[in-house]
């Protein structure tokens, strides 16, 4: 990286999951007014992932009900079958699972040619070399820094560097424009580290603006820590 270069500021994508059912469009309204960038929503089928949120209702309905830009992350298994069931719309985000389905670059080239942000999701456990088949089908990598499935983990800390090496291995691949989205555990000190790492997008949840306080200034202090 050039020593002048200036980094964008990082954004964020706040985790849906972690309002409770019953607090969704308190918390979109917050975020609304906080100006956050993207609104994460978690989708687990049960088979992938042992736990069982949001489904293809929930995401049709908060569309009609924010402006806020969808970031979905679809813990499922056999996607192919899934795609159709969202009515995924121009601009939103959709990452899959590399280890979810055996027709990912299908999946992914199906997302794109709907105006779709595709983005590949990998678990801690997945080696960034799974890369190099599917970057041309990719606008972003989602980094798992837990394992999937449930809200409350503490990182894996090899997945600190992780970031770093994805991000070499991409621009190394000629993609500097695929963004890198960090999930899971995202503290404060663990975002300002990924962002110095090279994360671009970080998905803030119970150990960030989802505890208690107040809600702008655990927002701005997560944005202090992205560069901002």
């Amino acid at each position: 990286m050039e020593e002048n270069f200036v980094r964008e500021k990082g954004k964020i994508a706040a985790s849906i999951m972690c309002s409770g059912f019953d607090q969704v469009m308190d918390y979109v309204h917050e975020f609304e007014r906080n100006n956050i960038e993207f609104l994460h929503v978690d989708v687990m089928d049960g088979t992938f992932v042992p736990n069982l949120a949001y489904g293809p209702d929930f995401v049709k309905r908060l569309r009609k009900k924010t402006d806020i830009t969808l970031d979905c992350h679809l813990m499922v298994d056999r996607a192919e079958d899934k795609l159709d069931w969202f009515d995924f719309q121009p601009g939103e985000h959709v990452s899959l699972h590399y280890e979810g389905t055996c027709h990912i670059q299908k999946c992914l080239d199906h997302l794109a040619k709907k105006g779709v942000k595709p983005v590949i999701a990998i678990n801690p456990g997945t080696p960034i070399q799974v890369l190099e088949e599917i970057v041309d089908y990719i606008a972003g990598v989602l980094v798992l820094h837990v394992n999937p499935g449930f809200a409350g983990q503490k990182i894996v800390p090899h997945t600190i560097e992780k970031a770093a090496r994805i991000r070499k291995y991409l621009d190394d691949l000629g993609h500097p424009e695929v963004y890198i989205e960090s999930d899971g555990n995202i503290t404060c000190e663990n975002a300002a580290k990924l962002y110095k790492n090279g994360s671009d997008i970080f998905v803030a949840g119970t150990s960030s603006i989802f505890r208690e306080g107040d809600i702008d200034e655990l927002i701005m202090n997560l944005r202090k820590a992205i560069g901002w």
